[in-house]
Parts: structure tokens; C-alpha cells; sequence
């Protein structure tokens, strides 16, 4: 097979498809027609075993070949809340959502890897899974009850991708170990007792208490953690009161907790505990504690690791050493059951408007880049034969 000869192929139906996606976004859960719509396009296609409603909205896909190692690969298809403010002929028609983060674009390149792997089955020197992934950007998310529901029965090894609009289009950012965060949610009630703003001290204060309980946690990497780990605290949301002159019974806090080390996040999570239990001792407060775990941290393993690596030098791409981010993805589940890799590709620069940005859009170059690794992947996994490869 000769990678390039056979995306070429695929150019305007990954930029038709991507386009068409991105003009009817549907949010995580509520992915009906994004749903009808892949399962149109894999009926189109021979060869092709389907499994329908796996773990909710989720599809498998599968393509048997002459071999029993099976290689998996993965794209979601959710979209995000947010007003597309684009001015471009394929914007979102469904007001108040968009694809703001490119899923649009991993599912065009799934669909085009079939359509490849279906016209070359009898190529194939094992098996390939595509796993269309519902519900990415919400938690629980998708993944896992895909998982609970059979979508790594038989599998080997998973890759899938990211693309990434921060980074120049072309590049493959990817590391061994953890590449993205465990992302947390925090979610603080404070109740003290109101009264009159003229008469404080007949009062106990809960938006001084909130000011001290947000001060105090910003000690909490620096002065908790081993300086060599990583972590990230942050407060998103403060809500209290609802006139100037009445001292608030009650406050609340939102906020969110990045690791990449499960024992650091129970460090934060004691230090957060702490921090309430000595307010409340000091200021007469009683406190309420949310702690919400997110994804696991996405950890790539090294053997698959390598195998991204030299798929992107036998294309001749850009490969940059990635470092840890602190977003949160929930392949991170996949990487639990099975090896694999997770990577980014590039599909920008770093001046485009950032994921989940209402001016956010990729360079839809980056589609064949996306699928010519895919296609690699394979051949460095031995289920493609190496003979052409570019």
C-alpha cells in the first residue's frame, strides 16, 4: 500500500464529512443524527462487522484480516455549548453548539480508515477495530461503559489522537509515561451566620471565611507537594450574598484539581479536608466538601510509544517530545485495560484560537496527516504490509 496514493483518495470526502459534522454538532449524550450518521457511512462500506449502541451511542467497527493481532483505534464525535462565531460556510447550524475542540475531524478520519482498510481487507495481516466514541468532553463520559460493554473484547493494542490547533500543522507530539492530567472537580459550601453588615460581630461571616479558605489552598502545591511532581489548584466559580448591606449565612466554590500521580491528588484532597476542618475550628463555620473524580491521567506505554515515534519518521513528520499537559482525556480508561498510545497532531499554529473557543477551528490539512499516521501505525504494527510506505 502506498499511503500517500491512497489519502489522497480520501482528501475531499475527509474535508466533506469533517465539514458536514461541523455544521451539526450535537452535545456529549445527546448525539442522535452525529449517531445515524456514522452508522450510514459504515452500512456503505463491505467487509465490515458492526456493533450498534455499545455502552450507549458508541459504535464498533471491525475488519477482519488474516491474522489473529487486532489493533484498535479510536475518535469521539461530541460536540461542546458553545456559539460558533465563525465566518465560514461550514458553521454550526445548531445554535449554541459547536465543535469547538475537533472531534469533527478524528471521526472524518476514523471514516476514512475504514473506507481504506475495507477496499485493502484482503491486505490485512490482522485485525482492525475503530472504536466512534461518544460523550469525550462530559463526565463519565463515554469510554467506560463502552469498555464494560466489550469494546476492548480481543483488542491488543489502541492508539488514537488529538488533533491540535496550538500546534503547527504536521507536527507529532507525543512521550512515553503521562502525557495529560487527571482533571478533578471541587465544589466548597461554607455556612456561617448572617446578619446586618453594620453589626459584624453578631455575625460569623462566610465570605471572610470563603477569602481565607481561597488564600490558604494556593499553599497547597507548593508548600505540599514534592517540587519534582506536578499539580494544579485552581478556584473557577465564587458565589455569595445578594445585597451589600447583609452579611451572608452561606458562600460556595467551585474549582478543579490536575494531577498526574494518583498520591498527589490524595495529598491535595487531605489538604483540602484540612484546610475546612481548621476554618471551621477557627471561625465557627460548618463546611460542606464535593470532591468529584475525574479521568484517570492518560499514560502512554512505551512500547507504543515508540511505535507512534517511528510511524511519524517513516512519513517524514515533524516529531516534537511532548510534554505533560494538564487536560484531562478519557482514552486514559482505554490505556488502563490495554497498551497503547495516545498522541496529538498538529492542525494550526500556536496563534490559532485555542479548544473550546468560539473562533476555534483546524487546519483540515491536518485530516491526511491524522489518517497517513493511522495508516503507519499499521504498518509499524506489522497488520499493513511496509513494502510502499509513502
Amino acid at each position: 500500500m502506498n499511503i500517500n496514493e491512497v489519502v489522497n483518495q480520501q482528501l475531499s470526502t475527509l474535508v466533506e464529512q469533517r465539514r458536514y459534522l461541523h455544521q451539526h454538532p450535537e452535545l456529549s449524550f445527546q448525539e442522535r443524527e452525529t449517531y445515524q450518521y456514522i452508522l450510514k457511512h459504515l452500512r456503505s462500506q463491505p467487509h465490515i462487522n458492526i456493533k450498534e449502541h455499545v455502552g450507549g451511542s458508541g459504535i464498533i467497527a471491525e475488519i477482519k484480516g488474516f491474522g489473529n493481532k487486532t489493533v484498535a483505534f479510536r475518535a469521539d464525535f461530541d460536540a461542546l455549548p458553545i456559539q460558533d462565531q465563525k465566518d465560514v460556510p461550514y458553521k454550526s447550524t445548531v445554535p449554541g453548539v459547536m465543535h469547538a475542540c475537533g472531534h469533527d475531524g478524528h471521526t472524518s478520519i476514523l471514516l476514512a480508515l475504514l473506507s481504506i482498510l475495507s477496499e485493502h481487507h484482503s491486505s490485512l495481516n490482522g485485525n482492525v477495530v475503530m472504536i466512534f466514541q461518544f460523550a469525550e468532553e462530559l463526565a463519565p463520559g463515554g469510554a467506560k461503559p463502552m469498555i464494560e460493554e466489550g469494546a476492548l473484547d480481543d483488542v491488543d493494542v489502541i492508539y488514537g489522537h488529538h488533533l491540535w490547533s496550538p500546534f503547527n500543522t504536521h507536527e507529532i507530539h507525543v512521550k512515553p509515561g503521562p502525557l495529560m492530567a487527571s482533571p478533578d472537580m471541587f465544589a466548597v459550601t461554607l455556612t456561617g451566620k448572617g446578619g446586618h453588615g453594620a453589626k459584624p460581630h453578631t455575625s460569623i461571616d462566610s465570605i471572610v471565611a470563603m477569602a481565607q479558605f481561597i488564600n490558604s489552598i494556593q499553599t497547597l502545591v507548593s508548600r505540599t507537594i514534592d517540587p519534582v511532581d506536578s499539580a494544579v489548584v485552581t478556584i473557577g466559580k465564587v458565589e455569595a450574598g445578594n445585597a451589600f448591606n447583609i452579611i451572608s449565612h452561606e458562600a460556595s466554590c467551585e474549582g478543579t484539581v490536575r494531577t498526574f500521580d494518583p498520591a498527589v491528588k490524595q495529598l491535595i484532597k487531605v489538604g483540602l479536608e484540612n484546610e475546612l476542618q481548621g476554618l471551621a475550628l477557627a471561625k465557627g463555620i460548618t463546611y460542606e466538601l464535593n470532591y468529584v473524580d475525574g479521568y484517570p491521567s492518560v499514560v502512554n506505554h512505551t512500547r507504543e510509544y515508540k511505535i507512534v515515534r517511528r510511524a511519524a519518521e517513516r512519513l517524514g513528520l515533524p516529531f516534537v517530545e511532548a510534554q505533560p499537559m494538564m487536560i484531562g482525556e478519557d482514552f486514559a480508561y482505554y490505556l488502563q485495560e490495554k497498551p497503547g498510545a495516545f498522541f496529538l497532531t498538529g492542525a494550526g499554529h500556536p496563534d490559532a484560537p485555542p479548544h473550546h473557543h468560539a473562533m476555534f477551528d483546524l487546519d483540515e490539512d491536518s485530516l491526511a496527516t491524522g489518517l497517513k499516521m493511522f495508516l503507519s501505525i499499521l504498518m509499524e504494527e506489522g497488520i499493513l504490509d511496509a513494502d510502499s510506505a509513502s
